[in-house]
């Protein structure tokens, strides 16, 4: 019987080829060694060992920027598919030992992720410590295009979402207010319709942002349209300037229940209501591991504790 051993050129180690991942993934070296808990030298190290032992360069740097090469981006495509295999298959040896154990790859809103999601992330880590949740912000179109590619296994993001390679599930109806600063005389009227808040000054979320489409669809239904608005893309830096008395905004009621508790912003019902329905989406054909299996659970239970909760603004 003949018998032929193929060698690689070298012993690809599985830590080398996640951080040329995280690279490619955040486009830096810096960044990468942050998400990596890992020094820049190390993760620069990691990569030199890939290039060294395969003879080509994977990586070219731009400026601050790093970006893969033809050969880093051939690599990468087999790396990403073993690994998952890879993966898959500790999570079957760990069920097998009746532990929930593996990586969840969730893509959502910045938002989302900062207002609803750290209780039910922490009551998940607590329940299932053998478990691994990466969590990747970024727009509806960035999610939903890295779930079809298989590059996330969950996503929370703004409906509708009409690629057919996804399910498609209702989550949470975000319920939008306007905001103002806590002295504001506008606190009074309780609610505010579109033209009124168009005669203010307004700071909104950057054009293009999902939800920013969302409030110029209610302003355009009204006949209004603001009046050069301050814009911005964090939720934070947008409260911060309200509160300064620098204009008034639209945003998640979500994401002012706490100042508006603490009395630093007043948030008023819009008229007509305005809501956006968020949705938990995955791949039709995505396996089923344990880890996703009990993640979505978790999920779900954040869902109806939301459900359950009545808006009850000052």
């Amino acid at each position: 019987m003949l018998t032929i051993t193929y060698f690689l050129p070298m012993d690809l180690q599985v830590t080398h080829l996640r951080t040329l991942q995280a690279i490619a993934r955040h486009g830096s070296f810096s960044r990468a060694a942050q998400a990596l808990n890992l020094t820049q030298p190390a993760v620069s190290m990691q990569v030199r060992h890939l290039e060294q032992a395969l003879g080509l360069s994977l990586l070219e740097r731009v400026g601050k920027r790093a970006f893969p090469t033809r050969a880093g981006e051939l690599l990468l495509a087999h790396a990403d598919r073993a690994l998952r295999e890879l993966e898959a298959g500790v999570e079957r040896v760990q069920e097998l030992r009746g532990v929930v154990a593996g990586r969840v790859r969730l893509g959502t809103s910045a938002s989302i992720s900062i207002y609803l999601l750290p209780p039910a992330l922490r009551r998940f880590r607590a329940r299932y410590p053998e478990t691994e949740v990466v969590i990747v912000t970024g727009n509806a179109s960035e999610i939903t295009r890295a779930i079809v590619a298989n590059e996330l296994d969950v996503g929370i993001v703004s409906l509708p979402v009409r690629d057919r390679e996804l399910a498609v599930a209702p989550f949470f109806r975000d319920e939008l207010v306007a905001i103002a600063p806590a002295e504001s005389a506008l606190r009074r009227t309780r609610a505010v319709d579109a033209r009124t808040l168009a005669g203010h000054p307004l700071i909104l979320f950057e054009a293009g942002a999902t939800l920013r489409r969302v409030i110029d669809g209610w302003f355009h239904r009204a006949g209004v349209a603001p009046r050069s608005p301050m814009e911005l893309g964090n939720t934070e830096a947008i409260k911060k300037l309200v509160e300064a008395g620098l204009g008034l905004s639209i945003t998640s009621w979500f994401s002012v229940k706490g100042e508006v508790r603490d009395r630093t912003l007043a948030a008023l019902r819009l008229t007509p209501p305005l809501e956006r329905q968020i949705g938990l989406v995955r791949r039709r054909d995505k396996p089923r591991t344990p880890a996703l299996d009990a993640f979505v659970a978790a999920l779900e239970d954040l869902r109806r504790s939301l459900e359950t909760r009545r808006p009850r603004r000052a």
